[in-house]
């Protein structure tokens, strides 16, 4: 193989690989975004689940007992 002929596959390589890293980089940054959409979304259901506990509790009957 001649020298030129190596140095093209090596640069045709890089180009591939540089290429592939942008594609995994901009895949990493959904990934990431996504991920701290779904801890917002994970906070938010659990505040209304508390609310929904403290709203139960509140309109529930009081048990009461009459002295007799």
């Amino acid at each position: 193989m001649v020298a030129s002929e190596m140095a093209d596959r090596i640069a045709a390589r890089r180009a591939e690989l540089d290429e592939l890293e942008d594609q995994l980089v901009e895949q990493f940054d959904q990934v990431r975004a996504e991920r701290s959409e779904l801890a917002v979304d994970e906070r938010v259901w659990e505040r209304m689940v508390e609310q929904r506990a403290a709203e139960r509790d509140a309109a529930s009957p009081v048990a009461v007992q009459v002295a007799g």
